[in-house]
């Protein structure tokens, strides 16, 4: 067991297909395609901010930017569903082993932290919408260094909080390049490979692969 067990969280804790798939019905074939575009370019634009220097734009701001570029891509979606899918994206569904992951660890006396590009008021939106707001120490935002990751002053912020060296932190996400970097820092990673996505930075591997978090409290 390690001392401080960190999260990624959209995509790790939190589905980010969930948005799109409340509006299955509505988007009809478009639904696919839009829901890998918006979260493809959400992550493009916040590695391009993060290149350019200070973060000037937050996690929500890209998230909105990001939907309008694919419905732009995907003329077949419907532009009005916009509003409906930002809404939906506030609250996402977490996964369906999460709340009993994080309680196993909990009863351990595990400390836990969310680490996330998420602004602060979706990252807390999310986790009171997931019911699981009561169940973590910390809950680091991009906002809170001005950088997004892969940058180390992000993996920074859990060694500067919890006063610790990196290689007490467990960190769990299922963005192969956030294990990256992460690994880069000096955490113990577990990648959380929920699409059975092939490695692509194998000079930098994780201590750990998993398909997704129920055996996490298990690992030694």
């Amino acid at each position: 067991m390690h001392s401080v067990y960190v999260f990624d969280a959209y995509g790790t804790l939190f589905d980010t297909g969930a948005a799109v798939a409340r509006h299955a019905g509505d988007l009809g074939e478009s639904g696919r395609i839009l829901s890998e575009i918006w979260r493809r370019k959400q992550l493009e634009y916040s590695w391009v901010r993060g290149l350019m220097g200070p973060a000037d734009r937050d996690f929500w701001q890209l998230t909105e930017d990001a939907l309008d570029y694919a419905f732009k891509k995907v003329p077949s979606a419907d532009p009005g569903l916009r509003e409906k899918l930002l809404e939906a994206y506030r609250d996402l569904d977490a996964f369906e082993e999460v709340p009993g992951t994080l309680r196993a660890l909990k009863e351990r006396e595990a400390r836990l932290a969310i680490l996330s590009n998420g602004s602060r008021e979706m990252l807390k939106r999310a986790v009171r919408s997931a019911g699981i707001e009561d169940l973590f120490d910390a809950v680091f935002s991009a906002e809170d260094c001005g950088a997004y990751k892969t940058a180390p002053a992000m993996y920074e912020l859990v060694t500067t909080r919890f006063r610790l060296y990196p290689d007490a932190v467990s960190f769990q996400s299922s963005n192969r390049w956030d294990i990256a970097g992460a690994t880069q820092f000096g955490f113990n990673t577990v990648w959380i490979n929920r699409g059975g996505e092939p490695d692509e930075y194998l000079d930098l591997p994780p201590n750990a692969v998993l398909a997704d978090l129920r055996s996490l409290p298990n690992l030694v």
